[in-house]
């Protein structure tokens, strides 16, 4: 009960604006990203040092550099995804370039102290991948999308009287992407129900009666998070490293959603017979953010490392325009609307402010030394431990003076996310081999559910990854394919009365990474 007035409270609210729960996760639940290298270990850079995506992971790893290097890290990914909504199966592709770890690092020792050394860099990462298609469709008898319109009008109208059709329908409305495209289509109507006046979507006829409604989803995303940072590393006696990075997270997010839903009976006179919204979303912004870190070697092939990542800051704009097309029986007719008609011919605009979850990472490596046998062969263990307070994420007004109804929505929506995730441990191990000039690599990692057992769906992400590297003459390449495999799920619209509906989705994706670089 608790968890449904939490939503009543939020959805009161929150047509206005448009920042959902879901935003939360977006900037947390992400697999490791990197160099080649990085990649093809499972992520595992936490202790280990000596690779370039350190200044993203435990900076302290930045220690073990005494020269230079410069790198360019290119990608392809591979998109599958194979989506379950009410037991109906849809598969979809999407194939695009990505960006590994590139950028430079100079490391420096002084004369007086050989064992001593420090080592700054700078680099740009793409932290994580929205691109992406999702596709899926089912018959539902339980539900409809227009619910949700009518549920909130319903309250408005509780509220306002016949005065909220005046609030909800003019140029300022107050739920110009829900409610006022919603009743401007007749999707949603009033119906007198004895002495009083209750909401009612046209769909909800064909649910009444007993049938069910064809419901299709289809959703494109477009972007990425990347981070530009500038890390530093002081060696100690190569007992200590110890290192912190500043980096300022770019958000560039696009998504296009469309969402249908038609009559499937043979009836001419149940009111409704289709509706297609439409919403395209986009976020832009930038903020900032901290890493620390220390790795210990008590031994020289032993190797100890703890990091601590911050929240990143982000300061966002959301631009958001919808529109809805209706098919009805009663009105007779079809009716189309864009949200841009209450909202002054303009998409609508939010600013606001987003701190991501923190996360702890500790770690540990063994480095194999010589072995006779097999030429001088070398390689090394690792493995990390990663803790993320998903549950930790919030929201907050960017404005100077907000109104009461803000402060509202945003307490209500991190009640929300505080109620929906919770904190998750990740797991990454991998290795390395070297044979001379030529090195084997393999990973594996594991993303703990980040959702609260509570909201009834689960997510979890697994990779497996493999690669070779050459090394000679102070250049060297990798090249790395990692397959990630990812449960998840799709909540496309939110009901405050009864549990929602959702579509399980898993995810195949292939990263094909390749690092060129140059030490100096």
């Amino acid at each position: 009960m608790k968890r449904y007035l939490l939503f009543i409270t939020f959805f009161s609210v929150s047509a206005v604006y448009a920042q959902i729960p879901e935003d939360a996760l977006r900037y947390s639940f992400y697999p490791q990203s990197g160099t080649a290298r990085n990649l093809a270990i499972g992520g595992a850079m936490g202790s280990l040092g000596g690779d370039i995506n350190a200044t993203f992971v435990n900076p302290a790893g930045l220690g073990f550099y005494k020269t230079g290097e410069v790198v360019f890290s290119p990608g392809f990914l591979l998109n599958t995804n194979k989506a379950d909504f009410r037991s109906s199966i849809t598969k979809d592709k999407r194939n695009i370039f990505g960006l590994g770890t590139t950028g430079f690092v100079s490391g420096y020792v002084p004369r007086y102290n050989t064992k001593s050394s420090s080592a700054f860099s700078l680099a740009f990462t793409q932290t994580a991948s929205f691109n992406n298609s999702v596709k899926y469709s089912g018959l539902n008898n339980y539900s409809s999308f227009s619910e949700q319109f009518a549920e909130e009008f319903g309250r408005a109208l509780n509220k306002d009287g016949f005065g909220a059709f005046d609030l909800v329908l003019n140029n300022n409305s107050t739920h110009p992407y829900s409610s006022a495209v919603a009743l401007y289509t007749y999707l949603i109507d009033t119906v007198k129900v004895g002495p009083s006046y209750v909401v009612k979507g046209a769909p909800e006829y064909i649910l009444d009666a007993g049938e069910a409604l064809k419901q299709e989803m289809i959703k494109d995303t477009k972007g990425g998070l990347y981070e530009l940072a500038l890390g530093f590393a002081h060696n100690s006696e190569d007992k200590w490293f110890v290192g912190g990075s500043i980096s300022l997270p770019i958000v560039i997010y696009n998504s296009n959603t469309t969402f249908k839903e038609n009559d499937t009976s043979n009836s001419t006179n149940n009111y409704f017979n289709s509706f297609t919204y439409n919403d395209d979303f986009k976020t832009v912004g930038a903020g900032i953010a901290g890493k620390l870190g220390v790795i210990y070697r008590p031994q020289e092939y032993i190797r100890l490392g703890l990091a601590l990542h911050t929240p990143m800051l982000m300061s966002l704009t959301d631009k958001r325009t919808v529109s809805l097309s209706t098919a009805l029986e009663n009105p007779i007719g079809n009716f189309n609307v864009s949200s841009q008609t209450f909202t002054n011919n303009q998409a609508g605009e939010s600013r606001y402010m987003q701190s991501n979850a923190w996360r702890v990472i500790g770690s540990a490596s063994y480095v194999f030394r010589e072995v006779e046998n097999v030429k001088r062969q070398k390689g090394f263990i690792t493995a990390d431990v990663e803790y993320v307070n998903h549950k930790g994420s919030r929201f907050s007004s960017n404005n100077e003076q907000p109104d009461q109804e803000e402060k509202e929505y945003f307490k209500s929506l991190n009640q929300v996310v505080k109620s929906e995730y919770k904190g998750a441990f990740n797991f990454r191990v991998g290795g390395e081999v070297k044979f001379n000039v030529i090195m084997g690599r393999l990973g594996f990692a594991y993303y703990g559910n980040p959702y609260n057992s509570a909201v009834g769906y689960k997510a979890n992400r697994m990779l497996l990854s493999g690669g070779l590297g050459y090394r000679n003459k102070g250049m060297f390449i990798d090249i790395t394919y990692a397959h990630a495999i990812t449960k998840d799920a799709d909540v496309p619209y939110r009901l405050s009365d009864r549990l929602n509906t959702y579509a399980s989705l898993k995810q195949q994706r292939g990263n094909v990474m390749a690092t060129l670089g140059f030490k100096f």
